[in-house]
């Protein structure tokens, strides 16, 4: 029977059943889910956004900040992710929010287990945050939110079998089959970034050498370039002049930057980039046999100074080539938002779980309640 405790008892230990029943109904969940403006977090090495999202995938209102610094504890993060929630609370009516995090999460999306490029291991984020915030919350991956979103309103709508590459700090990576995000037995699959492909290679933040990360991704497009500055290659010359010999300034926007005005170094690196790119896309069309390829994430911008270097790669390194259908490489067409749009998205489906199981324990409360005054009334009679 239940009791006035029930309904009061900690949000997040209330939600933990509703949230386990997510994951298997999401094709059919997102059709019916309430059209509610929900808050979408995306979390980077770099970055944190939150942004407030309808229902249709168009962002209301967007915050932007630093990360903080990733040798603190994990609760400056936390606390910064709190702080820009309720700062879009003052201006929005928020019903939930979804949280894209760089990192492993658990199969019940509550605990980040790792995250190479933040101090979080075996972090409890969901109920952390949802103890200080008055609304549901969902954690997740974040290439599996923006995969999400691109299924959803981008790239990939239509695609019953879709694979999303994000290149940004690092590689992140998530399978969508049949509209649903396939997360694996213990919630971390399409982690393509840490597969090793260049054995005893350059070190990795998760503590391997030779991952994928490490040759196609924004870290390892600056690592190259600031290593031909550093050794004053010839070819660097205009990349030096344009950070005034401050090699610790060049980025991978301005790389690219370059590289559209025809700096010939840049261009190569960003083929370099892209070529890594298009190997690591043949082994995964081998092991999984998508249709189609969505390539996310800050990197992308590059637009086709990357993904053309990377079909080419692809054609050349595809098992089979010549005698098999070829999934299609698109560039994401959400843009570095995709992770918030996606997480907020995902939140949609926990508000109207969360409102069901609350309005059941509400009405189980109210005739528990009528039971206990009719039982009042007879004793007093």
């Amino acid at each position: 029977m239940s009791t006035y405790r029930d309904l009061t008892a900690p949000i997040g230990s209330r939600r933990a059943p509703v949230l386990r029943t997510v994951g298997t109904r999401e094709r059919r969940s997102h059709l019916t889910a309430p059209r509610v403006p929900t808050v979408g977090i995306d979390i980077g090495g770099t970055k944190v956004m939150a942004g407030v999202v309808d229902a249709d995938g168009n962002i209301l209102e967007m915050l932007r900040t630093e990360t903080p610094d990733k040798s603190k504890s994990p609760k400056v993060v936390e606390d910064t992710i709190a702080e820009l929630v309720l700062d879009l609370s003052d201006r929005h009516d928020v019903h939930a929010v979804g949280i894209g995090a760089a990192g492993w999460v658990d199969a019940d999306r509550n605990r980040v287990l790792f995250a190479p490029h933040l101090s979080w291991r075996n972090e409890p984020l969901r109920d952390r945050l949802a103890s200080r915030l008055s609304v549901p919350v969902l954690v997740d991956n974040d290439a599996n939110t923006a995969a999400w979103a691109e299924w959803r309103f981008g790239a990939g709508r239509g695609e019953d079998h879709l694979v999303m590459i994000t290149l940004g700090t690092g590689i992140g990576g998530a399978i969508l089959e049949d509209g649903q995000v396939k997360r694996g037995k213990f919630g971390v699959a399409g982690e393509f970034g840490h597969m090793q492909v260049v054995p005893g290679g350059h070190r990795c933040p998760c503590g391997n050498r030779g991952c994928w990360e490490q040759y196609s991704s924004g870290n390892a497009l600056v690592r190259e370039a600031r290593e031909l500055a550093a050794a004053d290659s010839p070819v660097a010359y205009g990349i030096i002049e344009h950070v005034k010999g401050n090699i610790g300034d060049i980025t991978g926007p301005m790389i690219t930057e370059l590289a559209r005005e025809g700096d010939a170094m840049c261009v190569e690196l960003l083929q370099d980039i892209g070529q890594w790119l298009g190997v690591g896309i043949a082994n995964l069309a081998a092991a999984l046999d998508p249709s189609c390829f969505v390539i996310g994430g800050g990197v992308s911008a590059a637009d086709d100074l990357l993904i053309g270097p990377a079909r080419e790669a692809f054609k050349r390194h595809l098992t089979g080539r010549g005698y098999r259908p070829e999934a299609r490489i698109t560039r994401a067409q959400l843009g570095p938002e995709a992770g918030m749009v996606g997480a907020a998205d995902l939140a949609r489906l926990v508000a109207r779980r969360f409102r069901r199981a609350k309005r059941r324990r509400v009405e189980r409360y109210e005739r528990y309640e009528r039971y206990a005054q009719a039982r009042r009334d007879r004793d007093t009679a």
